[in-house]
Order: C-alpha cells, then structure tokens, then sequence
C-alpha cells in the first residue's frame, strides 16, 4: 500500500496548488492598480500560516522503523552525500533525469502558460488561472489512484506514462492554447497537469524511495530532486525568452517533449521497485567494508 499513501500525500501539492493560484485568482478581482500595489503581497503574507504548520510537521514527524533500526545499531552513515556518490550513483542519476520531466512540465503547465495566455495571446490571465485551478482540483482526486495502480502493476510503468504523455502533448497543448478559446484551454491545462505532470508526482516520492538504502535513502531523494528543481526552476526564464526571439511557442514545445524523452528513458532504466522490502538487509553490507566481514549465516542469507 506504499503507493497509495505516498499518493495521498503527494495530492497535498496539489492542494496547495489550489489553494494559492485560487487566492490569486480572487485577489485579481481587484482593480489593476490596487491589485499591483498592494492586493498580490496578501498571499506572500499569509504564507507565514502555512510556514508555521510546516515547521511544525517537519519538527514532529517520527522516523520511520527501517532508519530507527539504523539508529539503534548506530550505523547511520558519516557523511551521507559521499556514501550515496559512492553506493547509489546510478540510481541518483536515474531519478535525476526521471524527475526532470515533471519539475519542467510543472513549470511550463502552471506558471508559463499562465504568462502566455495572458500576455503573448491577450485574454485574460484568469483563463489560464482557472484551468490551473481545476486540473489541481482533479489532480488532488486522481493522484491517490495513481498511486494505487503503481502498488498493483508496478512504479516503473505508471511512472512512464508521465513522459510518454509529455511526448505526446508538447505540440498539441500550445495549439489548444492557440485557439484563444476558453474551453480547449482549460482542457489543455487540466490534461497536461493531471496526465503529465501530477501523474508522474503521484508515484515520485515512494518509487525514488525505494530506489536507495536506508542509510541514504533522504539524501538520495533530495539531492535528485534539488538537482532536477534547478533545471525545472529556470524553465519559465528560458520560455520566455525563447518566445521573443522566435515569435512561436514551437521551440518551448521541441523542449518540453526532449524532457519528456529524457524522463522516460531514466525511467525506463530504472529498476522496478514495488515489490521491494524496504527494510531488507542490503544496509547492513554498506554498514561494513565488505561482504566478507559479515557471518557466514548472514553472508549466506544475502
């Protein structure tokens, strides 16, 4: 059932998807000019809310039962960013690129195609804002059920379909945004959020779980997924400045699906991992020089 909890939890992304681009799309009720004053620095402020009840979540979560027995043998690794280099470079490779077409997707699917819409093609912004809003309200059911079907057919082949649908859908979304018609953009947005991007979201963080040990298995997830944020962060920067320069949303579109490949490769590469013990015996070579230095009983087991 790892997939359908990780599920659930990841939909909480989407919730607070909904939660801030529904407060933006309130406060743009305002008139322009009190709106850019002050009415867009209210979300910014109330923000501190939900850092509180973060702080609070990371402050008090337990750990889980695999690290607690690392900590009760005291074999927790010294410097967990060397041992993951040295013990898991594939796998860290691996979710590094497969990551890459959700942290890029996301970008282009929720803050971009806002920009786009609403400034290169002059509708209002709140199109694209309310077709952002529904896909997120969509996700948020879809996710946990996506998380369930990789707990019954595997990670690997749930998390492929995110790429092969980013493939897909490059070109085709931006001519449905194209079409200047609030229906299809809506449709665009929701399609491309919950196929391409929450789909992949929704099985991420067990499947990149379960890529590594448990000494590194926190280190592993970050530093994929900070690596890749990079990448992702930088995507609306490079979209619109590509935009000017070629008058056409083509080469974002050319770039979105190069992601898509990348991702899907990673992933396909990437071992299958749903059946896995978590907690299996693999830590305890890594918690000495060698496979030689365990008991026969033990080395026999392995």
């Amino acid at each position: 059932q790892r997939g359908l909890w990780s599920g659930f939890a990841q939909s909480a992304a989407s919730a607070g998807l909904l939660l801030s681009t529904g407060t933006f799309a309130l406060l743009t009720l305002l008139p322009e000019e009190q709106f850019m004053s002050w009415g867009w620095r209210i979300p910014f402020l109330a923000s501190i809310i939900m850092l509180a009840v973060g702080m609070f979540i990371r402050l008090s979560i337990a750990e889980t039962p695999s690290f607690q027995k690392v900590k009760e043998t005291k074999t927790e690794a010294r410097i967990p960013f060397f041992e993951l280099l040295r013990t898991y470079p594939k796998s860290l490779l691996l979710a590094f690129g497969a990551r890459l077409g959700e942290t890029v997707s996301s970008n282009i699917f929720n803050a971009f195609a806002i920009a786009y819409v609403g400034t290169y093609l002059g509708l209002s912004k709140t199109i694209a804002l309310n077709g952002v809003l529904l896909g997120s309200a969509i996700a948020i059911i879809f996710m946990p059920i996506f998380g369930k079907l990789s707990d019954r057919i595997g990670r690997r082949r749930v998390y492929m379909v995110g790429p092969a649908f980013l493939i897909v859908f490059s070109y085709p979304f931006f001519w449905m945004l194209n079409t200047k018609v609030p229906a299809l953009i809506y449709l665009a947005v929701i399609l491309g959020l919950v196929f391409g991007t929450m789909l992949m979201f929704s099985v991420q963080a067990v499947y990149f779980a379960e890529m590594f040990g448990t000494r590194v298995r926190y280190s592993g997830i970050s530093v994929a997924y900070q690596l890749s944020s990079i990448i992702g962060g930088i995507t609306p920067l490079v979209a619109t400045s590509l935009l000017p320069a070629s008058g056409t949303p083509w080469a974002i579109a050319g770039i979105l699906m190069v992601i898509g490949v990348i991702s899907l490769v990673s992933t396909y590469l990437s071992p299958e991992t749903f059946k896995k013990d978590v907690s299996e015996k693999e830590d305890e070579i890594v918690a000495v020089d060698g496979p030689d230095q365990l008991n026969p009983e033990l080395r026999e087991s392995l």
